[in-house]
């Protein structure tokens, strides 16, 4: 195999959606499972379609992602510029080669013209199409003589320049994940390959910058695969030698009709993007997973293996991993349903195996939040080692552990009602002379303490222990009761022990 030089291309009409990432993280690992080189290319001849933003919101999101480039718009490369807009010189060069070739022609059409065709056709059941038979028939350089092509053309109208498909003739290609595919060019139209606005469409701009880069192996969504008849022939109109094609299959709606939009995600309170997205005509917000609390790691994970199989019974990998086992042999042909409840358990998988220190980081801004201002680092670390393993985002440590931080000023309704009895005010009051008079303030002798007082006096074990909680921590949750009193320290467990007194009482 010659050099691996892969290209991820968005264009810049809004924001990067998952089935985009996904397309990226399987060059980026084909790249680098090869020792090639990954570059970015931003798309941007359709000027019509631009969003403002789009562009950086598709690099910061790459970043997060942690999808890096060797070559492209942001790093130093041999084949810039990387950007489609800067490079319409070099598509007029290549159109003006195809028309001499005779692989491409002029068309004059008006749209007023085609639209009324379009019209008609409709009318008669059918659908037209601009391909070899009806071109016979249209205003381009095949039906004109040669002196008033040019004289159009002198004389500044407008005109596209059109592929000159060829008439029933077998395109034969290999797919690196479906195959052999056929498709005859009877069925396919004169695609444009250069607009009336002086820019390129995808086709041509598309085949010459791979070219011109030295793409040898242009991975892209199923989207792109009947596109793929055209571009084979561009090559081969051009005479260059074609890259592999592998077109990768879509990302389907958890129901498993249909491929995955935003707003099946808006309907469905899931992510459809990498990061929050702000539509600058409407102000409409998008979640974003990176606002949603994913781990990047754990999203990349999901991601690859939604579409791809790595043929053993592992899930969780690192980048590293990802890396080693890619292969686009083991890309299924068939869309991949997305399943949001999945891409939750792998970063419940992935918060689970962050260190403490990492997670703390992560969890000192939503204390903050909530006020919670003179941090000890080191209980903190432990009180998030205690709860994590309950927890799927980071903000779910403050669901799991806000007691620790917060005196209750509020008791659960339903558990005073099944758990304070009239003669627990009385236990609470004998165990909170137990703390007061406690040298060892830590777990295991206070639960030993307790334990005692309840065997001495023969009472339920569960009766005591549960409206114990109850004063400590407000409800019924939590991780090990003498944990949180030993952490919450001695004064804050009898402070809360008379608090809770005096009100659950009244």
């Amino acid at each position: 195999m010659s050099e691996v030089r892969v290209r991820f291309a968005p264009s810049p009409t809004g924001p990067l959606h998952i089935g985009g990432v996904r397309t990226a993280l399987y060059n980026y690992l084909f790249a680098r499972k090869n020792d090639g080189k990954m570059i970015l290319r931003i798309e941007d001849t359709d000027q019509t379609r631009f969003v403002e933003g789009a562009e950086d919101y598709i690099k910061e999101s790459l970043k997060w992602c942690g999808i890096n480039f060797d070559e492209g718009v942001e790093d130093k490369g041999d084949y810039g510029p990387y950007k489609q807009s800067e490079r319409k010189q070099l598509y007029i060069k290549y159109s003006e080669q195809l028309i001499e070739k005779e692989w491409a022609y002029y068309a004059f059409d008006s749209s007023e013209d085609l639209n009324a065709l379009r019209e008609k056709a409709e009318e008669e059941k059918q659908v037209f199409t601009y391909n070899a038979e009806s071109r016979k028939t249209l205003c381009n350089s095949l039906t004109l003589s040669q002196e008033d092509t040019q004289k159009r053309l002198d004389a500044g109208e407008k005109y596209v320049v059109r592929f000159k498909m060829p008439d029933n003739e077998d395109i034969i290609f290999t797919d690196a994940i479906r195959g052999e595919v056929s498709v005859n060019s009877s069925r396919l139209d004169d695609k444009i390959l250069f607009k009336s606005d002086g820019m390129p469409t995808y086709h041509l701009a598309n085949i010459v910058d791979d070219h011109l880069m030295k793409i040898s192996h242009v991975i892209r969504g199923e989207e792109w695969l009947p596109s793929a008849p055209l571009h084979v022939l561009l090559y081969r109109a051009f005479n260059w030698e074609e890259p592999v094609f592998a077109h990768l299959p879509i990302i389907l709606k958890p129901v498993g009709k249909g491929k995955l939009s935003k707003r099946d995600g808006d309907k469905m309170g899931f992510p459809v993007f990498p990061m929050a997205w702000k539509d600058p005509k409407t102000d409409e917000i998008f979640a974003g997973y990176k606002e949603n609390g994913f781990f990047p790691d754990a999203f990349i994970n999901m991601l690859a293996l939604l579409g791809w199989n790595p043929g053993t019974e592992q899930e969780i990998f690192s980048m590293e991993e990802l890396i080693a086992a890619f292969s686009l042999e083991r890309v299924g042909k068939s869309g991949a349903k997305f399943d949001p409840d999945k891409t939750n358990w792998f970063n419940q998988q992935y918060m689970k195996n962050q260190s403490n220190s990492d997670l703390l980081e992560a969890f000192i801004p939503i204390l903050k939040e909530h006020k919670i201002e003179h941090i000890d680092k080191a209980v903190t670390e432990e009180i998030i080692d205690m709860v994590k393993e309950r927890c799927t985002f980071i903000k779910d440590i403050w669901e799991q552990s806000y007691f620790f931080f917060q005196t209750p000023t509020e008791y659960n309704a339903k558990v005073v009602k099944k758990r304070w009895k009239e003669n627990t005010p009385q236990y609470m009051a004998d165990i909170k002379a137990i703390f007061e008079q406690a040298d060892n303030w830590q777990a295991e002798p206070l639960h030993d303490a307790v334990g005692n007082y309840i065997q001495e006096n023969d009472l339920g074990f569960g009766a005591v222990m549960n409206a114990l909680r109850l004063i400590i921590v407000g409800d019924s949750k939590g991780p090990d009761l003498f944990k949180i009193i030993e952490l919450i320290g001695k004064e804050e467990a009898i402070n809360r022990m008379t608090l809770g007194l005096d009100k659950i009482k009244k």
